[in-house]
């Protein structure tokens, strides 16, 4: 998809204040509205800059895509860096009740996602003789933590950034760090619920929650879908063929195991069980990988050449040639 430069849409600096950027889509918005403007292009203008708006209005939303950076060229196809909106935290699920689908599948790549995340938001009102009371908005960030967390849990530090608008109108990025239990077993895309860590409530309204989403670090052992796991484990010809037991790593250490006589590159290993833990735990699957022995000394070669001749064997037999 193409990389959409709010600012630019708008034609308004990338340290415009708030108030700047109202005035800016007001203005376009007098101009291109479709039923004051019948030129061709006028409708498709007043739409970007509605999209634009719906983004920079939001300090929260704009503080996101600002991390984004401003260096994508005009035309370059864009992808969004995965899991670029870690850390940031939004009230409302980052989502507004704008209609997405009349805005670019450049907004919907950023912020579509956030509609599960704001979801739960909302909370409960009420009056009294002199009072209004309401709960406070539950708030929405997004978490990166190591797989080992799943299996172990884990108790970390988490900083999120609170994107706010200073004094003078401008967006600011504030930090606030929380102690977070990561509970054992949890999987990416679920939630951990920090119990009144939301905005606070008006009156004697109870404060919102914070809710942060799971997602994992990139691993360059491990891959995860779900609650399985799966990894590539590198063996030996002679292992594949004669079979033996090997150290294998899993997330929480290594285990010995089994390669049956005769195994194929391809064949998946399953440690039943020794996937991310819950009822029931997912499991661990090896994808053996044959791993050849380089030729990088002379008795390394002769070894390959003995093996030419006393094993009558054609790897493309199966090809007809």
């Amino acid at each position: 998809m193409e990389y959409k430069d709010y600012y630019k849409i708008l034609g308004v600096e990338r340290n415009a204040s708030q108030d700047d950027i109202k005035r800016a889509y007001r203005k376009m918005a007098r101009t291109f509205h479709p039923d004051v403007n019948k030129e061709a292009g006028a409708e498709a203008k007043f739409k970007d800059a509605g999209e634009a708006y719906e983004v920079l209005k939001d300090p929260e939303k704009r503080a996101a895509y600002d991390e984004l950076g401003a260096n994508w060229q005009q035309g370059q196809q864009f992808r969004p860096p995965p899991n670029w909106d870690q850390g940031f935290e939004f009230s409302g699920g980052g989502y507004t009740e704008a209609d997405p689908s009349q805005f670019s599948d450049f907004f919907e790549g950023l912020f579509g996602q956030a509609r599960a995340r704001g979801a739960r938001g909302g909370g409960r009102s009420g009056f009294s003789q002199r009072e209004f009371h309401a709960q406070g908005e539950d708030h929405h960030a997004k978490i990166v933590i190591p797989l080992r967390d799943s299996y172990t849990g884990a108790k970390r530090d988490i900083t999120l950034r609170v994107p706010e608008v200073d004094e003078t109108g401008h967006v600011a990025v504030k930090n606030r760090t929380l102690s977070v239990t990561i509970p054992k077993g949890v999987r990416e895309g679920q939630h951990i619920r920090l119990a009144g860590q939301g905005s606070p409530g008006i009156g004697k309204g109870q404060p919102g929650d914070l809710y942060l989403e799971v997602a994992f670090e990139p691993d360059p052992v491990f891959k995860v879908d779900g609650k399985d796991v799966t990894f590539d484990l590198p063996i030996a010809p002679w292992e594949a063929a004669l079979g033996a037991s090997v150290k294998a790593p899993t997330p929480e250490g290594a285990v010995m195991l089994k390669i049956p006589p005769g195994s194929t590159k391809g064949r998946t290993m399953r440690l039943k069980g020794k996937g991310i833990p819950g009822n029931p735990p997912g499991d661990l699957n090896a994808v053996l990988k044959i791993e050849l022995p380089p030729a990088d000394t002379e008795k390394a070669k002769e070894l390959y050449k003995e093996m030419e001749r006393e094993m009558p064997f054609n790897p493309r037999a199966g090809l007809g040639v």
